[in-house]
């Protein structure tokens, strides 16, 4: 019991620290670049997805912090109590520590060309240098990361749910930016295209 009130713990401080890290990202780069969050046109597979990974990020957050007051909501997440390993369980922990460093670090490198979605009015560089000369999309291979040590930190239906939606998603949103960095930076993205791997 005292493992399973500190996981709750844990998750609960986790995603809050998540909500208030990229709400502070979001705030400051809007101060300073204008527009930071581009969800492409409305119904879009872009818009779809921006919508996706707001509701999921709400949600997570939601369900973990009334969880960690209420544990008798557990069993609205259809709990999966055959994967309850503690070691697992603080090991997917660590994934979600590992992942989400990852993408903090990822995003950070892009500088003033970071943005949440494509822009196509911004006048942007192709960056491939540190991470990024490593894997063409390692925030997102962060996401995935953390979106899988989550599963193994409370494995359930609902966290299932969010792992397979989460993987999904980035995939469709990989696809959506290859296409527009590749009609912005033409013969520079598909040379970046033969050298670095699209996850790893």
């Amino acid at each position: 019991m005292e493992d399973f009130y500190a996981l709750r713990l844990f998750l609960a401080a986790f995603f809050t620290f998540v909500a208030v890290f990229y709400t502070s990202l979001v705030i400051v780069k809007n101060r300073r670049q204008k527009r930071v969050v581009c969800m492409g046109r409305r119904y879009s597979q872009h818009w779809w997805n921006h919508l996706t990974f707001r509701v999921f990020r709400v949600s997570i957050w939601l369900v973990c912090v009334v969880r960690l007051f209420y544990p008798a909501t557990d069993q609205f997440l259809l709990r999966l109590s055959a994967f309850e390993i503690p070691q697992l369980m603080w090991a997917g922990t660590t994934f979600m520590v590992m992942g989400f460093g990852l993408a903090i670090a990822a995003n950070l490198s892009l500088g003033k060309q970071w943005r949440s979605g494509v822009d196509s009015t911004a006048t942007q560089q192709l960056v491939s240098e540190g991470l990024y000369n490593i894997s063409r999309n390692p925030a997102y291979v962060g996401v995935a990361i953390a979106q899988f040590g989550f599963f193994m930190a409370l494995p359930s239906v609902f966290t299932l749910i969010c792992l397979l939606v989460g993987w999904h998603a980035l995939y469709k949103q990989v696809n959506i930016e290859e296409v527009a960095l590749n009609k912005q930076f033409t013969a520079q993205y598909q040379q970046y295209l033969q050298s670095v791997p699209r996850w790893f």
